[in-house]
């Protein structure tokens, strides 16, 4: 007992020791623009993990190493439930590096047929005071042939090394040239380019960041595209899953209507949710601030308790049947763990990764372990 007291004490004392020197990295990263910040911070970790010592030392590090929180679901084996949600890793670059951090999935993207640049710069702010970022990133990504090699890349690397058991989604899109009524096409062509190389699909229609996408969440829209993609699907020789990612925003009867929808487009599963184009839960940011900023989704903090709400209202009409992904406003291994009580089968982060740090995986895992 007086050792598993000691081994307890220590692990306190790791975890809180990481946490304050993230915020000590945090605090210096965070005086300097967001995005430019998020591409020199992975390309440090990238750097790191090409070296035998370092990438050992950050495994060791950061994975969670007890098989306990193994999950199976729709006949994948997800090494944990904690995943990083799309937009982090639009071009599949840092699948190892993400790997070495514990996730027990990626979802890649959003990625769209064609490259695309994405709204204009500057597209991505902090809201410390409110745990938030706001984006407007819109479907910035190398498009699907770049991404497709990336996969290919990676699932090489696997073999080699016997390692990466993480789990890879792929978030697929619409160009943002592409008319709502031509959609389809564009996600027909991202399935079928990146089938290979993924172990699930999420079809996006919810981001608020391309003009017209949420149009897309309606119900005939909704049959059309996924009609055309399960009819490519069901002729594969291994049938992946499809999920819908949603908005938080959607009403009641909006989302009735995804439900009734889902038995007839065979629907695998739900990503509840996307960022949301509410600000009446930012707390503490002022009003001036959030104006200046303008356009874009939020995530983190204020997002949380709508991304409950809709994540509790979905299981119970779906009576449980239907398994959801849950992404908005996880920090904790508390937050986590509401959200799988709410009916989520597996969670993400995203904006809590960025204020938390490369500990999150460990910390969630580790209380998900201990509370089960």
């Amino acid at each position: 007992m007086n050792r598993e007291i000691e081994a307890e004490n220590r692990n306190l004392g790791y975890f809180r020791q990481n946490a304050a020197l993230y915020k000590l990295l945090r605090n210096m990263l965070f005086c300097f623009p967001p995005e430019p910040v998020h591409y020199f911070s992975m390309g440090c970790l990238k750097a790191a993990t090409s070296l035998s010592l370092t990438n050992t030392l950050i495994r060791n590090s950061f994975q969670y190493p007890a098989t306990d929180l193994q999950k199976e679901q729709w006949g994948l084996q997800f090494p944990n439930p904690v995943g990083l949600g799309a937009g982090f890793d639009k071009n599949a670059l840092y699948l190892n590096e993400l790997e070495a951090l514990g996730f027990g999935f990626v979802e890649i993207g959003t990625v769209t047929p064609k490259a695309q640049a994405g709204n204009e710069q500057p597209r991505l702010f902090r809201l410390p005071i409110d745990m938030a970022l706001i984006n407007r990133m819109g479907f910035n990504n190398e498009g699907v042939d770049f991404v497709k090699q990336q996969l290919i890349n990676w699932n090489s690397f696997k073999t080699r090394s016997s390692k990466g058991n993480m789990i890879i989604g792929g978030n697929i899109g619409k160009n943002k040239i592409t008319p709502n009524e031509d959609a389809w096409k564009d996600y027909k062509i991202c399935f079928n380019e990146l089938y290979d190389g993924v172990d699930y699909f999420v079809v996006n229609v919810s981001s608020p960041n391309t003009p017209g996408l949420r149009e897309l969440q309606e119900k005939d829209a909704l049959r059309k595209i996924f009609s055309e993609l399960q009819n490519d699907n069901v002729g594969k020789s291994t049938p992946k899953p499809i999920l819908l990612k949603i908005a938080p925003d959607l009403t009641d009867e909006q989302l009735d209507d995804i439900v009734a929808l889902a038995g007839e487009i065979n629907l695998s599963g739900l990503v509840a949710t996307n960022t949301t184009i509410n600000r009446s839960n930012l707390s503490s940011t002022s009003k001036g601030k959030a104006s200046a900023i303008g356009m874009g989704g939020l995530s983190g903090k204020p997002v949380q308790q709508r991304s409950t709400e809709v994540l509790a209202y979905l299981a119970k009409q779906t009576n449980y049947q239907i398994p959801i992904i849950a992404s908005g406003g996880i920090f904790t291994g508390e937050d986590a763990a509401e959200k799988i009580t709410a009916g989520a089968s597996l969670v993400q982060v995203w904006t809590g990764f960025v204020y938390e740090g490369p500990a999150i995986v460990k910390n969630i895992c580790k209380h998900l372990s201990s509370n089960q």
